[in-house]
């Protein structure tokens, strides 16, 4: 997910009451949230396909950035309170608990949508997706939103009951992931009754993805063959799959195609990429010819923010 919505769940959890359990408990819980993220970091090395959502999302990263946080909070506030007797105790296990959760909830949501999440890293390179939310959900960034910031105002106020609403903020924002997981997994039943009928059951790996904004429309990649066929999911009157022919031809075979797959770029995107193609297409304003390597999960045919683009003779 983006990092708005990580830094409203690190808030909601904050506003929900476990910001009361030590000093410092909101800054570490925002912090946490975001913190397997900076593997970002890598972008400015020009690897970011290849190490993003891996290390610092993965089984060890969870073990280790929990008790990392704890004690830089431990340390900052060793040197920023010291001598200061007015302050609430400072509760390392606490700490150490608050950050878990924070630091564990970051790899859970990026899960959740099409672009994947390594969680075996450092033992194994899988992607696992969830195919479940888009990665920017205006209606998630709405209920954690909301939530955390009526509880911030009420516990201002010395509200006896200031907790009730980031509380109910996180329990909307679970119940509405747990209807778009349930949605896309009753979608990939209608692609597979609908491909049976196509006679397509046996031929390809199938995406069934949420799209921007619309809660209810889900998105189909089919690759079968060497194309990628594209679809949606109508619900009424009756869930069916339409695919109205848009289709991609994948070219991986092209020798041109071999030849890119030597650029560093290219193995990283290849490494990276579930629904990899080729095109060849032409340079705007010139004569030359490009070969591009995309992917069709975020492209059903102009360039993608992903892609790889080389000049060919």
């Amino acid at each position: 997910m983006d990092n708005l919505c990580h830094t409203l769940v690190g808030a909601a959890l904050a506003q929900s009451g476990l910001k009361r359990r030590t000093r410092l408990g909101t800054a570490t819980l925002l912090i946490g949230a975001n913190l397997p993220d900076l593997d970002m970091l890598s972008i400015l090395s020009g690897n970011a396909l290849a190490f993003r959502r891996g290390w610092t999302h993965g089984v060890l990263a969870l073990l280790v950035l929990p008790m990392l946080l704890t004690g830089l909070m431990v340390g900052w506030d060793r040197w920023h309170a010291r001598g200061r007797s007015d302050l609430a105790p400072l509760l390392p296990r606490q700490l150490l608990w608050l950050a878990t959760i924070a630091v564990v909830s970051h790899p859970f949501l990026d899960w959740l949508n099409v672009y994947g999440v390594r969680l075996l890293m450092p033992f194994s390179n899988r992607w696992f997706y969830g195919d479940a939310v888009f990665i920017v959900d205006p209606w998630l960034w709405l209920v954690l939103g909301a939530g955390a910031a009526w509880s911030a105002v009420l516990a201002r106020r010395g509200a006896a009951r200031a907790a009730v609403p980031a509380t109910v903020g996180l329990a909307l924002a679970a119940l509405y992931i747990a209807g778009m997981f349930g949605l896309t997994q009753v979608g990939r039943m209608v692609v597979a009754r609908g491909l049976e009928l196509e006679n397509m059951a046996s031929k390809g790996t199938v995406q069934v993805a949420p799209v921007f904004l619309n809660p209810i429309q889900r998105h189909v990649v089919l690759a079968a063959g060497d194309r990628y066929w594209f679809g949606t999911i109508r619900w009424r009157p009756a869930p069916k799959l339409e695919m109205p022919g848009d289709y991609l031809d994948r070219h991986l075979d092209d020798p041109r195609a071999q030849a890119l797959r030597g650029n560093p770029r290219a193995r990283q995107l290849l490494a990276w990429a579930r629904f990899p193609y080729y095109v060849v297409e032409m340079q705007p304003g010139t004569t030359a010819r490009l070969l591009r390597l995309d992917d069709a999960r975020y492209s059903t045919g102009r360039r993608s923010w992903a892609a790889v683009v080389t000049e060919i003779e």
